[in-house]
């Protein structure tokens, strides 16, 4: 992989930020899906049972206020032990073995600015590696969002149980507020908060290359934090497409495949491109209202070791730099 020369400027704290012990690593033995749910066999573990962390850094376009913002996106995935009873981080010891199930965890980070102020948002989604809850494997079982200007700052969550949502929110703007309520949860309902994951092969629906398979959405919080909208059900049409696409970026010439969202009859469309080879990367995003991310360069890392003076050394291995002191 060919790192990009030009390093692009960052904030450090993006994802440098303290993240508590090194994750365990998950269990040895596969799992097996659900019909329908992907199976997370031997050769997934051997990938993601290391105990690391797979972080990507991109190139972002934003639009924000009618206008596209240059910005930096990281997708940090990483596999960890959960309890189902708190929806949290399970630490070694400190829950009963049948409380506890693998997830594959993706915290998604914006830093873009808008004018003389910055956003910086950040999605965490939690998908059972396992089935749980009644649910097959590759179901997401939480996700909380948050973002951050100069106006105020929001904060959002998910918990999925077998038959429900509950859906919490708290928010600095008038007309939002607190918001505490409970979601239907289709059998065959999916979440936009788990699109990344479902374009990797790592959530549910399994759709083969060349298959379309229509399903109902529940909006995204960030999707629902964009367009001032509530979180609420529509359909997405998923597809996979059986062809390859050699894309160019900062970290090579890479063979790619396309999974795409069509939600609510092309109203908003997601088209990945992800990588052919394991660990199948995602290599582009772009969406039909002008957001892209473009793949800068990608590290195995144990990053949450990486937080003392020194450690933004590694930011280059991601193409990305420090940002200097005193700009914003």
């Amino acid at each position: 992989m060919r790192i990009v020369k030009a390093p692009v400027p960052v904030v450090l704290a993006l994802f440098l930020a303290a993240c508590g012990s090194e994750p365990a690593p998950p269990p040895p033995s596969a799992s097996v899906g659900q019909p329908g749910g992907p199976a997370f066999d031997s050769a997934f573990w051997q990938v993601w049972g290391d105990g690391l962390a797979e972080v990507a850094a991109y190139d972002l376009i934003q639009p924000r206020y009618k206008a596209p913002r240059a910005g930096v996106a990281v997708t940090i995935f990483v596999s960890e032990p959960f309890s189902n009873s708190v929806r949290v981080k399970a630490d070694p010891g400190a829950h009963p073995p049948e409380d506890e199930f693998p997830v594959m965890k993706l915290n998604f980070l914006k830093d873009y600015q808008t004018g003389v102020y910055r956003y910086t948002e950040m999605q965490s989604s939690f998908v059972a590696l396992k089935p749980v809850n009644a649910r097959p494997s590759g179901s997401l079982t939480k996700v909380s969002f948050s973002s951050q200007e100069w106006c105020g700052h929001v904060f959002s969550q998910l918990l999925l149980d077998p038959a429900s949502i509950r859906l919490m929110s708290h928010s600095y703007f008038d007309g939002e507020a607190d918001e505490n309520r409970v979601l239907e949860y289709p059998a065959d309902g999916v979440t936009e908060d788990s699109l990344m994951h479902w374009a990797r092969g790592m959530a549910w629906p399994v759709v083969e290359p060349g298959e379309t398979r229509t399903v109902p959405l529940l909006t995204s919080l960030a999707t629902a934090r964009e367009t001032h909208s509530p979180v609420a059900w529509g359909q997405v049409r998923l597809s996979r497409g059986a062809e390859t696409v050699r894309l160019t970026t900062p970290a090579g010439v890479i063979e790619t495949e396309m999974a795409t969202a069509s939600i609510n009859d092309g109203a908003r469309t997601i088209a990945f491109h992800i990588e052919k080879a394991a660990p199948r990367r995602i290599v582009q995003w772009e969406t039909n209202s002008g957001e892209k991310g473009v793949l800068l360069a990608s590290d195995r890392m144990a990053y949450w070791q990486m937080n003392q003076p020194g450690g933004e050394e590694a930011l280059k291995r991601l193409g990305l730099a420090q940002k200097p002191a005193r700009t914003y």
